[in-house]
């Protein structure tokens, strides 16, 4: 039975219901304020567990790849070190004082659970980094004002930024000749990358137009496989490629135009589903055990309040009105693909308990709820809109251009 039920997921029918239920199924469930993201991994969990279907799946596994690599092309793509530099001085602050909470639960870790110092950390980061690549892709249905956005993308860009650089060294802490070859790869990826995309613009746009999408992606997934050859996953290569292009963006507009940066997206909400799927499948009874539980809600317990906290006690140092402070604070809440690289990290690289993974895993469940059920849903997202079939005229509509704080 259990042969019979391979086969057939392994066979073209699958793929289509598959499709349905990635594609229809959770935009049906939006109107309960589901994620998408949600609805996808508890598909993937259902399959996985339930059924048993596309656990070994290279298909699955290649397009979630894709999907995670576009949206940290889409965050990096939306790094401007300019407008950073603008706010630096809250920047700093806030940025310091998440280093700072990084520091103290990771102590609080190694304290409780007895865990190794770089699992405490990792599990730190898990808790503590908004998922910047999820919230830009969510931010246009919170009913945002421009200055509350520009806030909120800086804040969470910010702190991603300090978090990948605190996952590489984490990372690859366990002997400085590995640090500092993963150090120079990084520097070597950084100085290469804008001289790459400046022969790319003058040697092949002019006799093959339109082809900034493919090139970028391209790119892209060859850095993401050398990060992950190094043990910090596909994101930071990713990541450092949408950034690189973005610095070019007087140089070589091409780069950063609206409709490169919609063709990313938009392949981004396609294949993302793709990456929650894969991400359930790989859930199994055990890390919802009572002990999971538990730990996913002192994870809750603790986090959340303290997140929460910490943004509106910063507005406050600032005179700013805590209703304001908190409309901030609840969009950079969900930590979604984040929390799920490091628990995966942490289970695959660095074995730590399964009860730590599960924990995460229901954390990350419930803080990507928060700002659908606490902010008022205005307009639809790209992500709707595009698969909803309204691509085309959605784009042209829509301002890709960074909206001056207010």
């Amino acid at each position: 039975m259990l042969e019979l039920a391979n086969a057939w997921a392994a066979s073209r029918p699958a793929y289509i219901v598959l499709l349905f239920v990635l594609f229809i199924v959770p935009r049906l469930l939006q109107r309960f304020r589901v994620p998408t993201a949600i609805t996808a991994l508890a598909f993937g969990a259902a399959a996985g567990m339930g059924l048993g279907w596309f656990r070994e799946d290279n298909t699955v596994d290649l397009l979630s790849t894709l999907g995670v690599v576009a949206l940290f092309v889409f965050a990096g793509l939306d790094v401007d070190l300019v407008e950073l530099r603008r706010e630096r001085r809250p920047l700093v602050e806030h940025v310091a004082v998440s280093v700072a909470s990084l520091a103290a639960i990771s102590c609080a870790s190694v304290w409780l659970w007895h865990q190794a110092p770089r699992v405490s950390v990792l599990v730190a980061l898990a808790l503590m980094t908004p998922s910047t690549g999820f919230i830009l892709d969510s931010i246009d249905s919170w009913g945002l004002s421009d200055r509350e956005r520009f806030r909120v993308r800086s804040k969470a860009i910010a702190t991603e930024l300090v978090a990948l650089l605190v996952l590489l060294v984490t990372l690859q802490s366990t002997s400085l000749t590995r640090l500092g070859l993963s150090t120079a790869a990084l520097v070597a990826m950084v100085v290469l990358l804008p001289i790459v995309f400046r022969w790319f613009a003058s040697a092949v746009i002019p006799y093959a137009p339109k082809s900034e999408f493919g090139f970028v992606m391209l790119v892209a997934v060859v850095c993401s496989v050398i990060t992950r050859s190094l043990g910090v996953y596909y994101l930071v290569g990713a990541f450092v490629v949408g950034m690189a292009a973005r610095r070019l963006r007087d140089t070589i507009p091409a780069l950063t135009s609206e409709r490169l940066l919609g063709s990313v997206e938009s392949f981004a909400s396609l294949f993302v589903p793709f990456y929650f799927f894969h991400a359930g499948l790989e859930l199994t009874p055990e890390h919802f055990s009572l002990a999971a539980l538990a730990t996913g809600a002192v994870f809750l317990l603790g986090a959340i309040p303290l997140r929460l906290g910490l943004i509106i006690a910063h507005g406050a140092m600032r005179r700013e009105p805590a209703a304001t402070s908190l409309r901030v604070a609840i969009p950079l809440m969900p930590t979604t693909v984040f929390t799920l690289v490091l628990a995966t990290i942490l289970r695959d690289s660095l074995h730590a308990p399964p009860y730590i993974f599960g924990g995460l895993v229901v954390y990350t469940l419930v803080n990507t709820m928060i700002p659908g059920f606490a902010m008022p849903k205005t307009t639809p997202s790209f992500d709707d809109e595009l698969l909803l079939g309204d691509v085309a005229s959605f784009t042209d509509a829509r301002n890709y251009g960074d909206a001056p704080p207010a």
